[in-house]
């Protein structure tokens, strides 16, 4: 799996994905390990942890998709993409708080790598992966992105990729220590071109 393969304007990074693998857990590990990505994602790192963890999806036993980002071919970030429908639990959290609507997909992302973080790459990250999303599958009526209302970063760049706010949700935390206040952004499907 790759990214979109529109032409980029001459000097422009091209983001491009393909599904992570497990010969890619080291890396995935070192940058779970950054405390720009720690502080937010708060995730075992051992390597078995990260087996256990992003194995199934690797291996495709899992319905999420955890997609390497690379930059002219490098990796610097990861994106998880999943269906709310694949995720009861994770739906029932948020369907009493706002509309989620059939066919409804989520994400979520990380810059890996430090030198990359904090330079817009989250924003091209992003509008490639929402982009994509809606001809990977067909079916994806809106996506939804919850985030804690602490992650400025993160919710900035949802807001430049074309995401707008819908709703504040109270949801458990991936970091224990931060409260359950969540912003939840969504897009929807383009309407389709005559």
């Amino acid at each position: 799996m790759t990214g979109p393969d529109s032409p980029t304007p001459q000097g422009a990074p091209k983001i491009t994905w393909r599904r992570l693998a497990e010969r890619d857990f080291p890396l995935l590990r070192q940058w779970l390990l950054q405390p720009h990505v720690a502080r937010w994602w708060n995730h075992e790192t051992s390597p078995e942890a990260v087996a256990r963890d992003f194995g199934p999806a690797a291996r495709g036993d899992e319905p999420s998709e955890d997609l390497l980002m690379l930059l002219d071919g490098e990796p610097f970030g990861l994106v998880q993409r999943c269906r709310f429908a694949d995720y009861p639990e994770y739906l029932a959290e948020l369907v009493d708080q706002a509309e989620v609507p059939a066919g409804a997909v989520s994400i979520d992302y990380l810059i890996g790598d430090p030198r990359r973080a904090g330079r817009g790459l989250g924003t091209l990250m992003l509008r490639a992966v929402i982009e994509a999303t809606w001809s990977d599958h067909p079916d994806a009526t809106a996506m939804l992105v919850p985030v804690h209302v602490g992650n400025t970063a993160s919710w900035r760049a949802l807001e430049k990729a074309g995401m707008r706010r819908i709703a504040d949700v109270d949801l458990e935390p991936d970091n224990p220590v931060d409260d359950r206040a969540h912003h939840l952004y969504r897009i929807d499907r383009p309407a389709e071109q005559p």
